[in-house]
């Protein structure tokens, strides 16, 4: 196996299957088609509520409009120091969200530390303009050393 890049390499064969059988005829465009409400079914089901899909090409442009969706500008955004969102996203999260601030917080095996977090977060309470606001805190699953969270951790 080689873990690199998600656009690195083609697709498993039966992913490649099932896009030019779903590629075949017209749908409508824009979320509204019938797989789209079929993928946002089913999302929901294993979620256990509504919730809404919106498909993207890369990772680097789900995890910088998912942080852009709660985050904004003067913003600041935790995440583990190594974390790929910030590392190797090349400032497409700061961007998109409009200068959200990424905050790298320490932990063993690539996980947040919930005491390190704590008081990472403390950094920035009272909020102000001149050091930002917390607003989000993104976890890598499963992180960027092999590691994962329990739900007890998460």
């Amino acid at each position: 196996m080689h873990f690199a890049s998600d656009n690195w390499s083609g697709a498993h064969p039966r992913i490649a299957e099932s896009l030019t059988r779903h590629a075949q005829g017209f749908a409508s465009a824009y979320g509204t088609s019938d797989l789209d409400k079929a993928v946002e079914d089913r999302f929901s089901t294993i979620f256990e509520r509504e919730v809404a899909v919106f498909f993207v090409a890369t990772g680097t442009a789900a995890n910088s409009l998912a942080l852009a969706s709660v985050a904004k500008a003067g913003g600041v955004s935790f995440c583990h120091a190594d974390a790929h969102v910030n590392a190797d996203e090349g400032g497409a999260p700061e961007f998109l969200t409009g200068g959200t601030r990424l905050f790298g917080v320490e932990g063993a095996e690539g996980r947040i530390d919930p005491q390190a977090l704590e008081a990472a977060i403390a950094r920035f309470e009272p909020a102000s303009p001149h050091h930002g606001r917390a607003m989000a805190v993104t976890v890598t699953q499963a992180t960027e050393v092999g590691t994962v969270y329990t739900l007890d951790e998460l």
